[in-house]
């Protein structure tokens, strides 16, 4: 009986999607952790906008 040598190819594609996830979590971590994401100090926004009073034009009729 002849055995199959040829395995090992499902472990080499698992190993480079556990990598692929391994290397998307370490660049979220730095966003959020190396960057200061969403831990910064609060800012007072303050906007102010003025705008002209705009009447609408008269209807003919009754």
């Amino acid at each position: 009986m002849a055995e199959n040598t040829s395995g090992g190819g499902g472990n080499a594609g698992l190993a480079f999607i556990v990598g692929g996830l391994l290397v998307v979590v370490a660049v979220i971590a730095w966003f959020v952790f190396g960057r200061g994401g969403g831990m910064g100090e609060a800012k007072d926004v303050n906007v102010d906008v003025n705008l002209p009073e705009v009447s609408a034009p008269a209807t003919p009729g009754n």
